[in-house]
């Protein structure tokens, strides 16, 4: 808290009836004005913005400053507090408007710091220090929110179906190999006929299949199909 005294000058005029000499008194009045240094906040009240790209959003934030000068603070405007509020209103309408939704939404810090920037420097020769300028919400249109939320799950869909498409891609060509490589191998193949069978006793099946070799079951086709004929 800092105090500013005034020195003010009165000049009071008499006349007298009787006399027609004017007479002149000054008095010297002295004025005591407060100050607060300390730092100081204030809301911005949501301001309706036209982005670049033609989109309407509400948009609040919160200004940090202080008075650097008091003198100043009192001598150049008659309201450095007011002032300041105003400008920021204006200053974040006219900030918001070249940039587009995009920018808005990922870029929020760039966007402040150079507000913060813009609003300082118009503030200093109010003895106006701001400090810091953070934008608190960003408000889209109903409409326009389901519509972002719809391509949302387009893109997470679609991301999904191309993980999957590479993960099929990825097994059949493992596939392809262990295919080969027991082709090449009778005793791989055995193999892996017995680990199936164990794999299927582990569980708890009514019905059990057994694979068994086309070569094996040839030799009773034939007597079967002479018996359907006869």
């Amino acid at each position: 808290m800092k105090g500013l005294s005034y020195f003010v000058s009165a000049v009071y005029y008499m006349e007298d009836q009787k006399d027609p000499v004017s007479f002149s008194s000054c008095r010297a009045l002295r004025i005591t004005l407060k100050v607060d240094l300390r730092t100081l906040t204030f809301d911005v009240p949501p301001q309706e913005v036209l982005t670049k790209d033609s989109v309407t959003v509400s948009v609040d934030a919160v200004v940090y400053y202080r008075v650097h000068n008091a003198t100043v603070s009192v001598a150049n405007v008659e309201n450095a507090h007011h002032s300041t509020r105003l400008l920021a209103q204006t200053t974040l309408r006219n900030m918001l408007g070249t940039h587009n939704l995009h920018e808005i939404l990922a870029d929020r810090e760039t966007i402040s710091n150079t507000m913060q920037n813009c609003l300082d420097e118009a503030t200093d020769r109010w003895g106006i220090k701001v400090e810091r300028v953070e934008i608190k919400d960003v408000r889209l249109p109903v409409q326009l929110q389901r519509a972002m939320a719809a391509e949302a799950e387009a893109a997470r869909e679609a991301r999904a179906k191309v993980i999957a498409a590479e993960g099929e891609q990825k097994a059949s060509r493992a596939l392809k190999e262990a295919a080969e490589v027991i082709a090449q191998s009778p005793a791989a193949l055995q193999l892996r006929y017995l680990q199936t069978l164990n794999t299927i006793s582990a569980e708890k099946n009514s019905t059990i299949i057994f694979p068994l070799p086309i070569d094996f079951l040839s030799q009773f086709l034939p007597s079967r199909l002479q018996a359907a004929s006869d």
